[in-house]
């Protein structure tokens, strides 16, 4: 399956439109919530300083996020949200393939084309699952990256822990493996990985992971990537200069000293996501169950009745849809949408 983009109708300044309007914005998996106000007082007092260029190259990010982590700030990489440091990561490997689920984030493959790679999609399981073992197979000596997406990005499904640590022990060590955990926050604790075993016992092993989603920065562009040895110092070559603005450092200490607003935050959001999930299943729809802030929604149809509604959506192209989840009017939105399609 393609991934395709929708874009938003815009009314002509000639000709009559009779477009429907768009009510609710469901289409990036945001945070529904703005940043905790603890993050935007943190990010207001250092506006006052915008005049100063911040770090030549960032020490202090990095230092920040590898104490909460509890690794070296040597093995910290930080970038533009975590497509800017996807893309340093896909710039340090160079050509070759890059090996990824399909459909996935579309950020992959517009990133492979621009970095000359090519992208060799991986289609999913019927269970919207990732197929690990046909991703396994197609690794060659062209191989340059593989993509694992945990959750997985459009479906919300989760990897197995142990078919996770079984692949990356089956994958050669020259071949670096990105696991994407942009939405690691709603996972149970119980399924998170034990990323400091992962990271010792392989040093191919990129851990990817943003401020987007669960904290609700997106607009800030705040994103990094853990890994170990000659592998994340090669990556940190890719940094751009002043590309840290000092105010990421101030939202992410107020961020991280905001844990318990933030748990609940996130907690909300899955149980939003959990009761939109059990309401349109019963319409019908066989909504796979999700550990991010949006739903997979399985075509055909759900897409053209989301756009009719005024509801956008990220849609594909057999009509299946993935919408963001966490606002209760949205929710309501959405099921009364498809509450008749099936």
């Amino acid at each position: 399956m393609t991934v395709q983009l929708v874009e938003p109708t815009i009314p002509s300044r000639r000709f009559h439109t009779t477009a429907t309007p768009t009510l609710f914005d469901l289409g990036l998996s945001e945070n529904p919530f703005p940043p905790l106000p603890s993050v935007l007082a943190a990010v207001t007092s250092v506006l006052t300083q915008a005049n100063r260029y911040p770090e030549f190259l960032p020490e202090e990010l990095p230092r920040v996020i590898a104490d909460h982590l509890g690794v070296s700030p040597d093995d910290v990489v930080v970038g533009a949200g975590a497509t800017g440091v996807a893309m340093q990561v896909i710039r340090t490997l160079g050509s070759g393939e890059l090996l990824t689920s399909t459909p996935t984030f579309d950020g992959y493959p517009i990133m492979a084309e621009m970095a000359g790679m090519t992208l060799v999609p991986i289609p999913l399981d019927p269970g919207g699952n990732q197929d690990l073992a046909a991703m396994r197979r197609s690794v060659n000596r062209r191989t340059s990256l593989a993509v694992l997406c945990r959750p997985h990005n459009p479906t919300g499904t989760v990897l197995d822990a142990a078919a996770v640590r079984s692949f990356l022990a089956a994958i050669p060590h020259r071949v670096p493996v990105l696991l994407d955990e942009a939405y690691v926050e709603f996972l149970d604790p119980a399924d998170r990985l034990d990323i400091h075993t992962l990271l010792h016992r392989h040093p191919n092993l990129l851990i990817l992971r943003t401020f987007s989603k669960a904290y609700g920065l997106a607009g800030l562009r705040i994103g990094y990537c853990v890994g170990r040895g000659k592998l994340i110092e090669r990556i940190r070559h890719q940094q751009l200069p002043f590309g840290t603005p000092t105010a990421s450092i101030a939202a992410v200490r107020a961020a991280y000293a905001a844990g318990t607003e933030l748990r609940d935050r996130v907690d909300h959001i899955n149980r939003e996501r959990d009761l939109l999930r059990m309401t349109l299943r019963a319409c019908g729809i066989e909504v796979p169950r999700s550990h991010a802030n949006f739903l997979y929604l399985p075509g055909p149809g759900v897409a053209t009745a989301l756009r009719r509604a005024g509801i956008k959506a990220k849609a594909y192209p057999d009509g299946s849809a993935r919408i963001t989840v966490g606002d209760p009017a949205a929710g309501h939105a959405v099921h009364a949408a498809l509450a008749d399609l099936r």
